[in-house]
């Protein structure tokens, strides 16, 4: 694969897996004096966060739903990726019975998961425990990796879902059995996270993902005819992307396949691009972040008004951040700095004690666990933007 400038620093942040600050450092310097103030209230807002998540892990050491372990590993993630390195040895006990759990869903196959959902888990629960420290961790990754690659599709009835990723075969239902950007940008994410923690780990061809076959089928999610020819051809929705080829969650249910562009599929067709090191002049990178900043908005998710409006926000730090934009051209022509927008949209919508929830109980964005854990997240990655 071709390693891109663009991306390589800023990629290596929105993995979390270059260190901005040594464990228990000082509060490191911001990029900008101006920004000191501003930055603290993220930090306080950050604390308060991870103390609610603190309070919301069970006995058990899990957050919310013990079947799926990626919801106790994003709240791991996010601890880990407190800007100070408070929480980075991993040496307290609470993370210590969080990381256990993980350990615990550990399947024969080599995925971590529990009821079904194989991919997702596996993928989100790597990326945790790469942060565990521990040595004893090391088969079970290699494992979890390998089973992650043997999840790309090939050979599938419908030729425009191969090299794609779904949620997996185990325990879910007959419309779930099929790949979609979202559970291929998650499994990316973790190929990758993994391939930077461990740089000299020897993967053998045939033991690593087809990368080409993977762009091809995130090519094949975005409206852009130059490079699919079954997208759509209304100018709105050029450069956006969609669920899944021929199938987008911002159509309405009964109407006309219109395959409708949205903000947060958008953001993960860029932030998978990047992963699969596309360059920053590929039209197809330059053409999702037109999309993006036509259609910017921190008040709804394009497309889909407040259903996934956290995980939109999440996606949009970590594409944002890995495409090293600062500032994104609007559709008039000036450009906003999405950053410090962002940051003060998720402080005014801190709850009291803490934590976020949304409204709108679509993909689980009710869980305040869940949404607790996107919204720290994407303020630490703010933090450094600052």
């Amino acid at each position: 694969m071709i390693k891109t400038a663009f991306a390589c620093l800023a990629l290596g942040l929105s993995l979390g897996i270059l260190s901005p600050t040594p464990l228990h450092a000082a509060e490191p310097l911001p990029r900008k004096t101006e920004n000191l103030s501003f930055r603290n209230e993220i930090q306080l807002a950050i604390d308060r966060g991870l103390g609610a998540l603190k309070t919301q892990q069970t006995a058990e050491g899990h957050w919310s739903n013990a079947e799926h372990p990626a919801l106790t590993a994003l709240p791991l993630i996010a601890f880990h990726r407190e800007p100070t390195g408070a929480y980075r040895a991993g040496n307290q006990e609470f993370l210590k019975k969080g990381y256990a759990f993980i350990r615990s869903k550990a399947q024969p196959d080599g995925g971590i998961y529990g009821r079904g959902l194989s991919n997702y888990n596996t993928s989100l629960a790597l990326v945790a425990l790469l942060n565990s420290g521990e040595p004893k961790d090391e088969l079970l990754l290699a494992n979890a990796r390998a089973f992650i690659v043997r999840q790309q599709a090939k050979g599938m009835a419908v030729e425009s879902l191969d090299g794609g990723i779904g949620y997996g075969l185990t325990g879910v239902s007959p419309k779930r059995q099929h790949p979609d950007l979202d559970n291929t940008l998650v499994a990316l994410e973790a190929l990758r996270s993994y391939r930077a923690a461990r740089p000299t780990a020897e993967i053998p061809a045939q033991d690593d993902l087809n990368w080409q076959a993977a762009i091809d089928f995130i090519s094949r999610t975005q409206n852009l005819p130059s490079h699919n020819p079954k997208a759509s051809t209304d100018p709105a929705n050029k450069g956006g992307f969609v669920y899944y080829p021929g199938y987008s969650n911002a159509d309405a249910p009964e109407g006309p396949k219109a395959l409708r562009s949205y903000g947060s599929m958008t953001y993960a067709g860029l932030l998978s691009f990047i992963f699969a090191d596309l360059q920053k002049h590929d039209p197809r990178v330059a053409s999702a972040l037109e999309w993006l900043g036509n259609n910017f908005s921190i008040d709804e998710n394009p497309g889909l008004g407040r259903a996934g409006l956290y995980y939109y926000y999440h996606l949009m730090s970590k594409a944002l951040v890995a495409a090293g934009v600062e500032e994104l051209a609007l559709a008039d022509g000036k450009k906003v700095a999405w950053a410090p927008l962002l940051a003060k949209k998720l402080l005014d919508l801190q709850l009291g004690d803490g934590s976020w929830a949304n409204d709108t109980a679509r993909w689980m964005e009710k869980d305040p666990a869940l949404v607790t854990s996107y919204c720290v997240l994407t303020l630490e990655l703010i933090y450094h933007q600052l």
